[in-house]
């Protein structure tokens, strides 16, 4: 018996098609797609929700001094003159960071293996790179997704089966965190 679907793929097109859903279903909540593909997808997934659920909180909060540049109205750098160079102005700014724990930092490359980087665009400039956001999908994973499934032993996606497509007749399901 087999361990995983091939889902008619070689295995570099099966695992990007895999990440790509996971990636999908974190970060909307829920994918509509064939029962088989979402069975996989769910293994995975469920997965990583339990490597961030045990990781929530083993972090330790710390205070550290950045350098941060000076900024005018527009939102750009405030350049001043030394020595006939220009040279931005930078201000010490005192700042709290998340310091992962190694058992954290290890959960969160385990993520980043599997997880495709998203970016947010805002609709109304919609393909355009100004105002894109760059989305941390492991830290999205820890402090949203990780703290409603706290007190549940697994179980985290549900299938609901749609019906079959219209073109080839394959099961169409909705995967979604319940």
């Amino acid at each position: 018996m087999a361990k995983y679907r091939k889902l008619s793929r070689t295995s570099s097109q099966r695992k990007a098609l895999l990440r790509n859903q996971v990636t999908a279903l974190l970060h909307h909540g829920k994918i509509v797609t064939t029962e088989a593909k979402a069975k996989e997808v769910r293994k995975i997934a469920e997965g990583l929700i339990a490597l961030a659920v045990k990781e929530k909180d083993n972090y330790e909060t710390v205070t550290v001094t950045a350098k941060v540049p000076r900024k005018d109205k527009d939102g750009k750098r405030v350049k001043e003159v030394v020595d006939g160079k220009k040279v931005t102005v930078f201000d010490e700014v005192e700042k709290t960071i998340k310091k992962d724990m190694p058992s954290r930092l290890h959960a969160r490359r385990q993520m980043l293996k599997v997880l495709y980087p998203v970016t947010e665009v805002p609709e109304k400039a919609a393909g355009r790179k100004k105002n894109t956001k760059k989305i941390d999908m492991p830290a999205k994973l820890f402090d949203e997704i990780a703290p409603k499934y706290v007190n549940r032993n697994g179980g985290y996606t549900r299938i609901i089966k749609i019906g079959p497509r219209k073109g080839d007749a394959a099961m169409e399901v909705v995967l979604e965190l319940v």
